[in-house]
């Protein structure tokens, strides 16, 4: 009988005794276990965590020596220096910032437009440079 009932149970006659009702086992340093357990789960963490710190430490100076040694900067630093910049600009303004205007484009100084008008009236004859002038 017990033959079948362990092949028939499929070799399960230590968890049979749960089964019928029993009562579990109670292994007396189940807690002792479980807090070793868990506190080697915890120094596993810690010395992954560590060993990750260190390779970002190691790749963080391998990228600080390319941007020393091809002049780049930061992506924080490049954005604050935006940010500033355009915090500058738009200071005591209540519109948006103007953007650059390539010389030659559009607002030109008017000393060129006075230099042009004295020039075409140095050709003209006396009373209509009076006209002018007024």
């Amino acid at each position: 009988m017990d033959f079948v009932m362990k092949q028939a149970l499929g070799g399960a006659t230590k968890d049979m005794g749960k089964m019928l009702g029993g009562e579990e086992e109670k292994d007396p340093d189940a807690q002792k276990k479980e807090e070793e357990r868990q506190e080697a789960l915890r120094q596993q963490e810690d010395e992954r965590k560590a060993k990750h710190a260190r390779m970002e430490a190691e790749r963080e100076k391998v990228r600080q020596t390319i941007r020393d040694k091809y002049g780049l900067k930061k992506k924080e630093e490049k954005e604050a220096e935006e940010k500033a910049a355009m915090e500058q600009a738009c200071e005591g303004s209540l519109t948006r910032p103007k953007k650059a205007i390539p010389a030659g484009c559009g607002d030109e100084d008017e000393e060129d437009e006075e230099s042009i008008l004295d020039t075409v009236l140095k050709f003209l004859p006396g009373p209509l440079q009076d006209m002018f002038k007024k």
